[in-house]
């Protein structure tokens, strides 16, 4: 590409940037009148037409090239990545220091900050139960906010009917989660694409319904108040109830309300690190070979002998629990929930956090959704673009990387001759 040519093609892409953010930005409703902001919307495009003429000047000299090569082979559609068998050292110390430094974390971090880490890592429990049905099994589920509210629905009323602690509600929700799971299973197991959207985006839009419809058994719109967690007994409170003590007291510490934050994000963090070994060890056993064979072609599948049914059925099944998981420890961080945090969008930024992350992939899955529950709280500062850089940020990811930051990789294992 000539110097003319590439000046050309970036006042292009400045002036549709320009159409663009006219609109979105350049207009602002002032009463009953709208009023026009040009200055904006013209720096934005300006700010386009320089990253589009240095990037052209980028693709002109010989790295650049090869760099425009590299990912032109990333956005090849069907292309699947094939390792060696087998860990590398490397790799298991890399893991150990993450793990430290993860466990250190909560420590060296304000309130504030343990509570954004806290969502961040309850994203990734989301992301690696929907990865189950939508990564491995290939089955659309866009209503997978269904058994995150059930897990959070779960934990609190359970406490209020049948006076459940948080650790008895965990294996509780888990298991309620996944009859939930079941049940969405059985109508949809004739069902593929965009008719299994359909139903799955019913179902999740049902749970809430019924969450805020029947205020005499969930509370409704006001929501549900949750109980904090107890280490032993030991409550997290200022002051301990009749007959048991403080966590503070037992262990002669000065009262703070980070104990009760940092317990639950510690609590969290092992059990993401339980649940991606379960994951992890699942997509290697017969049961993931499975549910990777029905993603790719279910009547080859079927044709195989293997029952389809039950692979379905234990797709939903396992990727509701993880969300399950997920529910306890967000209304146990939060101590109140409501429908309200269960719509559609919930569904919709879980399903981002898989596709982004790389269907099928664990670690693409963890990265994505650290980047997009932490990205927004970087960003809260420019509060007014915030929801515009996410857009176009995955409108990028789309376009050079579509199969997700980390694509489909399947180990080769060698046979001795």
């Amino acid at each position: 590409m000539t110097g003319r040519d590439g000046f050309l093609d970036a006042a292009r892409w400045g002036l549709l940037a320009l159409l663009v953010f006219g609109p979105i930005t350049g207009l602002v409703l002032d009463g009953y009148q709208v009023v026009v902001h040009w200055q904006q919307p013209v720096w934005l495009a300006a700010l386009v037409f320089g990253g589009r003429l240095l990037l052209n000047g980028l693709l002109a000299t010989g790295p650049g090239q090869r760099l425009a090569r590299r990912l032109a082979r990333g956005r090849a559609g069907g292309s699947v990545l094939v390792v060696a068998g087998g860990r590398g050292h490397g790799r298991i110390w890399i893991l150990i220091l993450l793990a430290l430094l993860s466990l250190a974390l909560p420590f060296a971090l304000s309130k504030y900050w343990i509570n954004v880490a806290t969502l961040a890592l309850i994203y990734v429990l989301l992301g690696l139960g929907l990865n189950i049905v939508v990564g491995l099994a290939g089955l659309l589920d866009l209503g997978f906010v269904a058994f995150y509210a059930v897990g959070a629905y779960g934990y609190a009323l359970g406490h209020q009917y049948l006076d459940l602690g948080f650790w008895q509600a965990i294996p509780f929700c888990a298991f309620l989660a996944a009859c939930f799971g079941a049940v969405l299973g059985f109508p949809v197991l004739r069902m593929h694409g965009d008719y299994l959207a359909i139903v799955t985006l019913g179902f999740g839009e049902i749970i809430r319904l019924i969450l805020n419809n029947w205020v005499e058994f969930t509370g409704g719109p006001n929501g549900v108040r949750v109980p904090h967690p107890s280490l032993f007994g030991l409550d997290f409170a200022r002051r301990a109830k009749e007959g048991g003590a403080t966590f503070h007291g037992y262990f002669d510490l000065p009262y703070s309300a980070d104990h009760r934050v940092i317990f639950i994000y510690l609590v969290l963090l092992l059990m993401v690190m339980a649940m991606v070994h379960v994951v992890v060890r699942l997509r290697r056993m017969p049961i993931g070979r499975a549910w990777e064979a029905l993603r790719e072609d279910e009547i080859a599948c079927r044709s195989l002998g293997i029952n389809h049914v039950g692979i379905k059925l234990s797709a939903f099944a396992m990727g509701a629990t993880v969300g399950g998981v997920g529910g306890v420890f967000f209304a146990a961080s939060q101590g109140f929930v409501s429908p309200a945090s269960f719509t559609f969008f919930e569904s919709a930024l879980i399903l981002a956090v898989v596709v982004l992350g790389g269907l099928g992939s664990t670690v693409g899955v963890i990265i994505a959704a650290l980047v997009l529950t932490i990205l927004p709280e970087v960003l809260r500062e420019f509060a007014d673009y915030r929801i515009l850089v996410f857009g176009l940020a995955m409108v990028l990811m789309m376009v050079w990387r579509p199969r997700g930051l980390l694509g489909l990789r399947r180990q080769a294992y060698g046979v001795d001759p």
